[in-house]
């Protein structure tokens, strides 16, 4: 099996505490599936404080004997994004994505080439903007053995020939157990930890600290499924900020989420944040 790419390292801990949160937002999200098998999503949002009101729309159509993936996004940033992808045909483990972003009010248009290519042992990226004033080019590498993994990432800006990424991470993999560790630009150092303790319960920490700073962030979260239909969600961190998550599926097709942040030093001056998800699928 391919170790994980650079940008999933540590994503089993930092799912325990963003996942099934939605502090501030109400939000709707819908998702079915034509015939022909277009795959459709649409969703809405609405930032309690503010009162900013977001929609998208997504739909997804896979040739599969071709192994062509097209996916279409549209926001009511009016920002138009289309993206074409190749898995598996050109070489088997290499995927080829061409991403393009259009805003029609600016005229403003942008490109991104992306390429992913996994064997058992290595998984590579390589990115490159579309921009003839010069590109920018990130690439990142993630190897295993056995249990242990290694990887470097790095952007580099070629209209400034400069190197503005630099970032090395370790961990350590097991089925119930992950530990992460990571250096970004030798400024800012930290890790996380993940245990599933058993079927029901798994929790996660996170540790980060920024070189010529003396703070070092803390936070510890878990999460609990009481059936297989139900799960509560809490995490807190040093600051005192307490994240409560409760998500229901309420039958097939229909998943409710609450949640809510409570600011632990300022109690008693309010302030803290609630939060409602219905997730909708046929």
């Amino acid at each position: 099996m391919a170790p994980p790419v650079y940008s999933d390292l540590g994503k089993s801990a930092r799912d325990v505490f963003g996942k099934g949160y939605h502090f501030g937002v109400l939000k709707l999200e819908c998702k079915s599936k034509t015939s022909t098998g277009v795959e459709i999503t649409a969703g809405g949002s609405n930032a309690l404080e503010s009162g900013k009101v977001a929609g998208n729309l997504e739909t997804k159509y896979k040739v599969k004997e071709h192994g062509l993936t097209f996916t279409e996004k549209w926001n009511t940033d009016n920002t138009l994004n289309t993206e074409v992808a190749l898995e598996d045909k050109v070489s088997k483990g290499l995927k080829l994505v061409l991403n393009t972003t259009f805003a029609p009010q600016s005229g403003k248009k942008s490109g991104v080439l992306k390429s992913t290519y996994k064997t058992d042992a290595l998984s590579l990226n390589l990115d490159s903007t579309l921009d003839l004033g010069g590109p920018v080019v990130n690439g990142a590498a993630v190897a295993n053995y056995k249990n242990w993994l290694v990887g470097y990432q790095m952007s580099f800006d070629t209209a400034k020939s400069k190197l503005t990424k630099n970032n090395f991470a370790v961990g350590f993999t097991n089925p119930d157990f992950i530990l992460h560790t990571y250096a970004n630009d030798g400024a800012e150092f930290g890790g996380s930890l993940f245990h599933k303790i058993n079927p029901e319960l798994e929790g996660a920490v996170d540790l980060a600290c920024s070189a010529g700073s003396n703070t070092t962030r803390f936070s510890i979260g878990c999460k609990y499924a009481l059936d297989k239909d139900a799960a509560l969600r809490a995490k807190v961190n040093n600051s005192a900020q307490v994240g409560l998550g409760y998500q229901q599926k309420v039958k097939d097709g229909i998943t409710l989420t609450l949640s809510t942040l409570i600011d632990g030093k300022n109690f008693n001056q309010g302030g803290h944040k609630v939060g409602l998800a219905l997730e909708l699928e046929a």
